[in-house]
């Protein structure tokens, strides 16, 4: 079983003083939250900053490493974090850094399409249950194998995006060239191997940038090369054990990652202890459809992502391919104890007068970010109240009765809106149909509607049923 950090661990290694340098009003509610991953353990001052502490430092920073270390990539403010877990899997304790994703470019691009792609990988994000979900990194690989070209393409993606970047070469000669013009941003080198490793080193340890170790089907290397560059004293690795998509070398691949997580977290094995790197973008290497191959590398990140890579290098840029892989990431790093949730509460939507119609539904996020894009989709000026359902959805919170018709009512009396309004009138969910009956006992000066089952009905159901309802109301 893997070594879960308890608050009481933190507690002893920090100074114990109540201090609140940090943020927290006592050090134990502190090292509560640096157990659960929510806090840094470098927030505490006192403790890096005092020399009388230099002891319990040295333990703390023992003590508060994740088995697999966490790896940042660029330079403030455009960072990206990945690695830092303590688990295998999410349920056993929240897992914090989702995987990163980059898309490739190359070198070998015209300048128009390279900056027109770069902007595109930066630009791209959509909204679900409140989160933008986006990209992350932008990955240059030297196809051109001309070092000056490599480092003049460096520059211009440098000042076109302000993602962080992986240049991507095995020539050492490309990489020093190319970390001459961004090696203050911190990008991430990729890759050392058996042959370039000490070149490698050398240009990680003069820039201070992380470096990615690769070995396909060779993990003895792959541990050597990173006991190596640690006994360097550069410990910013991420490993790159191959991605192999055909046929079942899927498999063998989705074993090898699962292998080394757990050596690092249940073996505690430091030497593979760091964050996993793979790239699905091998698919476009195959002959075969292109259609086939987008849907084939978005299932591959999305496989390899739930085992247990840290940072994915893609290469389709379709929104319909890339939706799901950011949709499942968004899914691996929630909070499994927490539903997503929304405050309960009154919410306008468009501009609502004292005539105006009032929904109301749960606090399930998904469910409210459904129902108020659906309500706005109308363009009809309501209210949404949004009950306490305990962030669960209003079908499976009907069933285990944490919505009833009394929680609607006394949502409706704690809104204001009795008061408020001249025209009473409240929709609800097509799914709490059996509460109407009840409610229009409850709340006599109301008019109960029940709308659709589905809130993408809500448009319909605006123009066919509720303007009517609202005339003669």
């Amino acid at each position: 079983m893997p070594k879960i950090l308890r608050p009481l661990d933190v507690y002893k290694i920090l100074p114990q003083t109540n201090c609140g340098v940090c943020g927290e009003s006592t050090c134990m509610a502190f090292a509560a939250k640096v157990a659960d991953g929510v806090a840094d353990i470098k927030l505490c001052k006192p403790l890096f900053e005092d020399p009388k502490y230099k002891d319990k430092l040295k333990v703390a920073l023992e003590v508060a490493r994740p088995p697999v270390k966490d790896v940042v990539i660029g330079a403030p403010p455009n960072q990206v974090v990945v690695g830092g877990k303590r688990v295998m899997f999410r349920h056993e304790l929240t897992l914090h850094n989702p995987a990163a994703i980059a898309i490739d470019v190359t070198d070998e691009m015209d300048e128009a399409s390279l900056v027109s792609r770069a902007r595109a990988i930066e630009s791209f994000v959509f909204e679900r249950i409140g989160q933008q979900l986006k990209l992350n990194l932008v990955a240059l690989r030297c196809v051109s194998d001309l070092p000056e070209k490599f480092a003049k393409v460096t520059d211009l993606i440098a000042k076109k995006t302000s993602l962080p970047l992986i240049l991507c070469s095995y020539s050492p000669d490309a990489m020093e060239e190319a970390l001459t013009v961004v090696g203050n941003k911190r990008p991430l080198i990729y890759a050392a191997t058996k042959e370039n490793w000490r070149e490698m080193l050398e240009l990680a340890d003069k820039y201070k940038c992380p470096v990615a170790i690769s070995s396909p089907r060779d993990l003895d290397t792959l541990k050597s090369l990173a006991s190596t560059f640690m006994s360097a004293g550069v410990e910013g690795l991420i490993l790159d054990p191959g991605t192999f998509a055909k046929g079942d070398s899927l498999a063998e691949t989705v074993s090898t990652f699962a292998m080394l997580r757990r050596a690092a977290i249940e073996k505690e094995d430091k030497a593979v202890g760091f964050p996993l790197m793979a790239v699905p973008a091998v698919v476009w290497m195959e002959e075969g459809d292109e259609l086939e191959k987008k849907i084939k590398e978005s299932y591959i990140a999305s496989i390899l992502m739930t085992r247990f890579a840290d940072l994915l290098v893609m290469h389709g840029l379709d929104f319909w391919a890339l939706m799901p892989v950011l949709v499942w990431r968004q899914n691996i790093y929630t909070d499994p104890r927490v539903p997503p949730s929304v405050k309960p509460g009154v919410y306008e939507i468009g501009k609502p007068t004292d005539t105006s119609p009032v929904f109301i539904t749960g606090n399930f996020a998904l469910t409210y970010f459904l129902v108020r894009g659906d309500i706005e989709n109308s363009k009809i000026n309501a209210y949404l109240v949004v009950t306490d359902s305990e962030g669960i959805s209003v079908e499976s919170s009907v069933a285990g009765r944490r919505l009833t018709a009394e929680k609607f009512a006394e949502a409706i009396r704690a809104s204001g809106l009795d008061q408020k309004l001249k025209k009473k009138v409240l929709v609800i969910p097509g799914r709490t149909a059996k509460f109407s009956g009840e409610l229009e006992e409850l709340m006599p000066d109301w008019k109960i509607l029940v709308g659709p089952r589905d809130s993408s009905d809500i448009p319909a159901y605006v123009e066919k049923v509720l303007k009517k309802e609202m005339g003669s109301a």
